[in-house]
């Protein structure tokens, strides 16, 4: 057995299971999940149309290249979405099963793990997809910690230069999981600036950018901060998804862009991995890309969700609402840990610890005593979620 594979830790909903193992919810109570990021906001018909209405295309092997419609449709979207004067769909676009799959993938692609020392940096908390990615690939990942002092911002001025010299690949996330955080241009600049001057490809996780609360200003994307500073994409790969901004996490269905000479060896890691687009799964991602009527509908829901439930969280808790994203960010009074558990047992509802979603560096576990709220039910059902929340916490 390849022996990385024991470098792993147990993913965050199995050490919450651990966590509830033997735990037992207030039976007069109906549970209420607010544990794990999974979009539940209806899927729009014309996707559901566009998927049903091509299922003939099923007998025939697409390529893993991605057809040529998906692919102008996502660069299409990618200009209007972003105002990039121009993206070339054959060679800056590649479709992809999911951003998860492809920020795994990724790593495998570009780490050298002949090179001593190999690294992969990522924010602190993080998606431990970043983590696992780094150690299969035979680098080491290292943290930079996102903490209230700084906004949240990844805090790379005390990641060490010895690390930074061995750097082949920076995860960026952003709008953050679980933070919420957006990048600005300034922070754009050092992140440029630092793969400037160690060499490093920058992995762009943008897969929240569709949900915002001000129409005026959506976040700022990788690409679009590199245009904005007169940068071409070399170094940069941005990847999107579908599942929250449509609503089809089943679908598997997203997008990978930038840098031409990266997604051309990453399709040629593709091309062996197997990572062809299901091609009525392609149709349907056509429909979804070149629509923004739902996209709008959705963070209308969103919108309304986070300022009818965010006040009634902040009579018990010091949370806002954040810059963009389904999730609210919370410290807890008590461990995060026992704030999950006690909650679970005594109102039935499920929220995620924190140090779960992080790892110690530099002295903290920059998660803990935090808890992370993914507000994706209906508005009724987080209100309720909300209202249990705060009869537990005045109780503490």
């Amino acid at each position: 057995m390849n022996p990385r594979l024991r470098s792993l830790q147990p993913y965050p909903f199995e050490k919450l299971r651990k966590l509830f193992e033997d735990a037992a919810p207030n039976p007069a109570l109906a549970h209420i999940s607010l544990g794990i990021g999974e979009p539940r906001h209806p899927t729009p018909e014309l996707i559901k149309r566009a998927l049903a209405g091509n299922l003939g295309k099923l007998a025939t092997y697409p390529p893993t290249s991605g057809g040529d419609a998906l692919k102008q449709a996502i660069a299409a979207w990618l200009a209007r979405r972003y105002g990039l004067r121009s993206i070339d769909w054959k060679t800056e676009v590649l479709p992809v099963n999911g951003s998860r799959e492809a920020l795994f993938a990724f790593a495998q692609t570009v780490i050298d793990p002949t090179k001593d020392g190999a690294a992969v940096v990522c924010p602190n908390p993080f998606y431990q997809i970043y983590e696992g990615a780094a150690l299969l690939a035979g680098a080491q990942p290292r943290y930079a910690n996102t903490t209230s002092t700084r906004g949240f911002a990844a805090d790379y001025s005390a990641v060490p230069e010895e690390v930074w010299r061995h750097t082949q690949l920076l995860y960026v996330c952003s709008p953050g999981n679980p933070t919420g955080k957006v990048l600005s241009l300034e922070d754009w600049k050092e992140i440029f600036g630092l793969a400037d001057r160690y060499g490093f490809v920058i992995a762009s996780d943008e897969c929240y950018s569709e949900i915002y609360f001000d129409e005026a200003e959506p976040p700022l994307g990788a690409l679009q901060a590199a245009a904005r500073l007169g940068r071409r994409f070399e170094g940069v790969v941005v990847f999107s998804s579908l599942s929250k901004r449509s609503n089809v996490p089943g679908m598997r269905s997203g997008f990978v862009a930038g840098d031409a000479a990266i997604l051309k060896d990453f399709l040629l890691y593709r091309t062996y991995h197997g990572g062809a687009m299901n091609p009525a799964v392609q149709d349907a991602s056509v429909a979804a890309w070149s629509d923004e009527m739902h996209v709008r509908e959705n963070r209308r829901k969103y919108t309304e969700k986070f300022d009818r439930v965010t006040p009634v969280m902040q009579t018990a808790l010091e949370v806002k609402r954040p810059e963009a994203g389904f999730y609210l960010w919370a410290p807890t009074p008590i461990s995060d840990t026992e704030f999950a558990r006690r909650l679970y047992t005594e109102q039935h509802v499920t929220v995620l610890p924190g140090s779960f979603l992080a790892r110690e560096s530099h002295g903290i576990n920059p998660g803990a005593n935090y808890v992370r709220m993914a507000l994706v039910a209906e508005t009724d059902e987080c209100l309720e979620a909300a209202r249990r929340i705060v009869e537990f916490t005045r109780k503490l």
